[in-house]
């Protein structure tokens, strides 16, 4: 469950583990974002063929067929459809896709920043008429194979999608979704659980204190800490003042104790109404199953209404307005003394009108995206700011879209200095227009969208049509895009000024325009603990001694309710035995090029070649390790060979589908103080770029630019600055990886490369006056990590272009320079393992993977507090445990599902409060605890150690074990696409031999085993742990020597 506010460009980074999705799919509906991906086969009787049958007109299970379109682009057929009685809107797109989704959506426009849609999204799934027991959302999560699950508040719609690949399963979570928000309970308990609540700080205690609890209020002020969402709701708020985008869908913490059971009862009511609805199904499962569902379950209990929801135009303005916010200090920030962000925003047209939608969405990425953008040159390397503001470039999350552009991270004698380059900027480009390169390098990356294949296309489809059909625009006009690239490229022929016109008519002549100014203010987040102090006493001083009294029962009722053992059997489930007994093997063929062993996998890639290269750390010296991260940031981005960093950059839009460089720390699959160290070079490429794909890298690899100060500076101050906003999005992932720092050697370099180590690395090199020591190391890291006899490449592609990709991978690899001394491993333990444990042996080597092994490493206790200005913590418990490949470790990963499941989630978020926590096992071989945006930290850390008696007291049943193992399989069966099948072997050397073992070690798990593998690795004394906590000033932890305070 998240809130989603619409006008965050990244508006989300992080949803709670708890909640199983594939990385990267939930940004918002952006016209770029969600361009196709194709299916896995085109056989003769498929879905998209059968779906062509029906005929406008047709009556089917009261529904009527509107209209049916073949959307050849996108392998699909679109069918729309309307509910006879109600008038609900149904959409089905047929594909050949076995992961099928659906997804309802209702049109919420709340008045008010009560935030009584997000509460509601929360409590609807707390309970029905059919399923009664408390949280069937989250016991569903346990009693199916989804391969997604969630609810998301935007600012006016809210949205259910699951998706799964098992047919019966679809059908169980359609019947448990639509009795959830037709015909929930909505308990007033479940309203004090997830809303907001008054109770005593410690609820058996009738003389504690009174304050605010509640899953979203806690939500809520996690969320306002981050200010890049708080500066993206001001300036939505602003921008559109007349109606309900003036309001917080989430909403604001101080707001939130103002929303009355009664009126959240009432907003169920009059909004989630069949007549105020959207259907939306995707996949290869017959339609007509679904309607016949959805008649009878849910929408023949109903008759038509007329919901009132609509949301009118924003009332445009005669003159431009200026506005000032302010918000809380980041003591992360790369220059203290740069904190202030300035932004001018537009409001542009109707989402309704796809065509101009989509010219603005792609006039907005030639305008801001990439170095060769006129706002990047302007804005970004004018070296006044670090980045763009938060919210920069198109945003069609709404009824009417807009574009922003400004700057964060500049001096507030700066801020109008921006606004004048910003308005001299599109004056210039009014001028001036755009290269013809830049634009076909825009439309080369639509194309290269349409061809790459995701496995989460349904939900990305459902995501990008929603806001258009949202206010009653055609969602099959949305997914045409090529007729749009061709109309687009037609009033380009027609008009060569056709793109300037558009920068005069929305942002020069256009009198709806706003500049927001937000700075950081000392005493923020003293203000804001006050005004929630003060709205605190005038609740309880309006209180009688009645009320009071009432207060403290209903906290021991609710207690109650959260401690006691539901009985789920209402709901329904899969069973273990509908999980299937193996896997399909993916075959690979292992070839070389030169001396480099490179893994060739056939796959039907729809006309895409991707590339992979691994190289090794192993010869690195230790100092320049801590560089590695940046090194890899911007080796693509400075320029190589005759191109300058804007050449460079266009090349790559224009040849590639991108081309990255990340750091790599593998853990081995057998020894928990082995690891692989490297770095990852991964790119893609229409079939016919291929050539110039490996042009590109041979020259990055050969002859980048290393000379460029000003360039590194730019890009160094973006880098410090991503890091340093991210922390409150993902301070659960910086608690984990600290704790486990000192528990594993690979943990320790995990900490170097991604944890708060590198936060504060990067905010030291922001700060350097001179970057020329920065970029004397980088030759020397290029010289360590570039050598072919260090290298190892993976190709996917389809079979008819294999032979054509490796002649270029052994070109590339030729074409890279031999070292002539061979350089010597820094750390002397070097195990050598086949890059295919199955086929290498003591006679007939193979291909190998260089890993380093530490036998003196020795893991330790740490405790770790990192003290920042947030209201909310982020804890972490990690422990060393067992490798992959142990027979233990499907035990600890059951179980820690099962703890999650079955006791964390009860004590943490329920109890507690926090918006997310639970126990996973990673595949280091470390089991962690964590909570995510949480009121409490040491209270906490008391719940991790009660889940571990738990679970070593064996309190759980054979159902709850069946629940777990459904829900592990469901991540470990995730699908996966064409571009990265093979690759687990390739990067991990876990080939399928061995996942195909390990699942038979999940199957094979016991109440035994696990009550086993608690006592052996959980219980005090028997385990190596790791504590880290992200969070406010804390006293008690102040006053303990036993933790190291940051």
């Amino acid at each position: 469950m998240s809130y989603r506010p619409s006008s965050v460009s990244n508006w989300y980074r992080y949803v709670s583990t708890m909640f199983r999705q594939t990385t990267g799919l939930l940004k918002q509906p952006r016209y770029l974002s969600f361009l196709g991906q194709k299916p896995w086969r085109f056989n003769s009787s498929s879905a998209k063929e059968r779906a062509l049958l029906y005929k406008a007109g047709e009556k089917i299970h009261g529904f009527t067929v509107n209209q049916v379109t073949d959307v050849p682009d996108l392998f699909l057929t679109a069918v729309k459809l309307t509910h006879d009685n109600t008038g609900a809107r149904y959409l089905h797109v047929a594909r050949d896709d076995s992961n099928n989704l659906f997804s309802v959506q209702f049109r919420t426009t709340p008045m008010d920043s009560t935030g009584v849609p997000h509460i509601l999204e929360h409590t609807v799934l707390c309970g029905s008429e059919k399923f009664p027991c408390r949280d069937p959302f989250f016991k569903m999560l346990n009693r199916s194979l989804s391969t997604f699950m969630n609810a998301f508040t935007a600012s006016d719609y809210t949205m259910y999608p699951f998706s799964t690949q098992n047919g019966k399963d679809f059908q169980n979570l359609l019947s448990v979704y639509l009795d959830a928000v037709f015909f929930p309970c909505l308990r007033e308990l479940d309203f004090w659980q997830e809303g907001w609540r008054l109770e005593h700080e410690n609820p058996t205690d009738p003389n504690a204190p009174l304050v605010f609890k509640g899953v979203v209020f806690n939500e809520m002020k996690g969320s306002f800490t981050d200010n890049e969402r708080l500066y993206a709701q001001h300036l939505q708020n602003k921008l559109y003042p007349d109606h309900t985008y003036s309001v917080v869908s989430g909403g604001e913490p101080l707001d939130i104790p103002e929303l009355s059971w009664e009126q959240l009862k009432q907003f169920h009511a009059t909004h989630y109404h069949p007549s105020n609805a959207r259907f939306f199904t995707y996949g290869n499962l017959p339609l007509e199953q679904h309607l016949k569902q959805i008649q009878e379950e849910a929408l023949s209990r109903f008759q038509r209404t007329e919901p009132q929801t609509a949301v009118p135009p924003q009332t445009h303005w005669s003159n431009p307005r200026e506005h000032h916010v302010t918000c809380g200090p980041d003591s992360l920030a790369p220059d203290p003394s740069k904190q202030n962000t300035v932004c001018v925003s537009y409001l542009l047209g109707d989402i309704t009108d796809t065509f101009e939608a989509f010219t603005l969405n792609l006039l907005s990425s030639l305008m801001v995206t990439g170095p060769n953008s006129p706002f990047y040159k302007a804005l970004i390397e004018a070296k006044i700011g670090t980045d763009f503001s938060s919210v920069v470039g198109f945003d069609g999350s709404i009824k009417e879209a807009s574009f922003s552009v400004g700057l964060q991270g500049i001096a507030e004698k700066d801020i109008e200095t921006v606004k004048e380059i910003i308005f001299r900027t599109v004056n210039e480009v009014i001028a001036n227009g755009f290269e013809e390169e830049r634009i076909e390098a825009l439309l080369h990356k639509i194309e290269i969208q349409m061809k790459h294949q995701s496995t989460s296309f349904g939900l990305s489809l459902a995501s990008y049509i929603a806001t258009c059909w949202n206010h009653d625009g055609d969602p099959v006009e949305v997914l045409k895009i090529s007729d749009k690239v061709t109309r687009f490229r037609q009033c380009l022929q027609d008009n060569p000024h056709f793109l300037q016109e558009k920068v005069k008519q929305y942002f020069k002549d256009n009198p709806h325009r706003l500049t927001l100014s937000m700075s950081p203010d000392e005493s923020y987040f003293e203000k804001q603990a006050q005004a929630e102090e003060e709205k605190l006493k005038q609740k309880v001083s309006a209180l009688s001694e009645e009320d009071k009294k009432l207060i403290y029962e209903k906290g021991l009722h609710l207690m109650a309710a959260q401690s006691t053992t539901q009985d789920a059997s209402c709901l329904p489930a899969l069973k273990v035995s509908d999980i299937q007994p193996t896997i399909p093997f993916t075959p690979v063929e292992m070839g070389n090029a030169g001396d480099v062993p490179v893994q060739y996998c056939a796959q039907p890639t729809n006309g895409m070649v991707y590339f992979r290269a691994m190289c090794s750390l192993n010869t690195l010296p230790e100092e320049l390790k801590i560089y590695v991260p940046l090194f890899c940031n911007v080796i693509t981005k400075l320029g190589c060979g005759v191109m300058d960093y804007r050449q460079q950059s266009q090349q790559i839009e224009l040849k590639t589908g991108g081309m990255s460089v990340s750091p790599q720390i593998i853990p081995d699959a057998t020894d928990l103080d082995v690891y692989e160290q490297g770095v990852l070079l991964s790119s893609s490429s229409l079939e016919r770029n291929v050539p110039d794909m490996m042009r590109l890298w041979s020259e990055i690899i050969n002859t980048a630019c290393f000379d460029d100060e000003e360039r590194l500076r730019v890009l160094v101050m973006m880098s410090a600055q991503e890091l340093a906003n991210g922390i409150p999005d993902s301070g659960h992932t910086y608690a984990m990886i600290r704790a486990a720092r000192n528990l594993t050697p690979a943990g320790d370099l995990q900490e170097t490369f991604d944890g708060m180590d590198q936060v504060k690395l990067m905010k030291r090199i922001a700060e350097m006056s001179n970057l020329t020591p920065i970029l004397r190391k980088f030759p020397r890291i290029k010289k360590h990590l570039f050598n072919p006899e260090n290298m190892r490449c993976a190709v996917n592609a389809t079979p008819q272009m294999m032979s054509e990709a490796s002649l270029e991978v052994e070109k590339l690899m030729n074409l890279i320079a031999r070292k002539k001394k061979e350089r010597k491993h820094v750390r002397p333990n070097i195990i050598e393992k086949p890059l295919d444990p199955l086929v290498g042996s003591s006679f007939s080597p193979g291909p190998s993977r260089k890993l380093i092994s530490d036998p003196t490493f020795k893991p330790c206790q740490m405790k770790t507090y990192f003290q920042l200005p947030f209201p909310v913590n982020y804890v972490s418990e990690c422990i060393r445990a067992v490798p992959f490949a142990d027979q233990d470790y499907a035990s600890l990963q059951i179980l820690a599902q099962l703890m999650t499941a079955k006791f964390l989630h009860g004590e943490i978020r329920e109890k507690g409060g926090a918006y997310g926590g639970g126990a996973k096992m990673g595949q280091g071989g470390l089991f962690a605890f964590y909570s995510y945006r949480d009121p409490n930290s040491i209270t906490t850390l008391t719940a991790f150690r009660k889940g571990v008696e738990w679970a070593k007291a064996g309190k759980f049943t054979q159902q709850d074990i069946d629940e777990a193992k459904l829900s592990v399989f469901s991540a470990v069966d995730a699908p996966i696409a064409p571009s990265n099948k093979g690759i687990s072997q390739f990067l991990n050397g876990i080939p399928d031999e061995m996942k195909q073992k390990h699942r038979e070690q999940l199957f094979a798990v016991t109440h035994k085993s696990l009550v086993e593998v608690a006592n052996k690795y959980l219980g005090i004394g028997q385990r190596t742990c790791g504590l880290a906590i992200l969070g406010p000033p804390n006293e008690s932890i102040n006053k303990n020597p036993s933790w190291v305070v940051r």
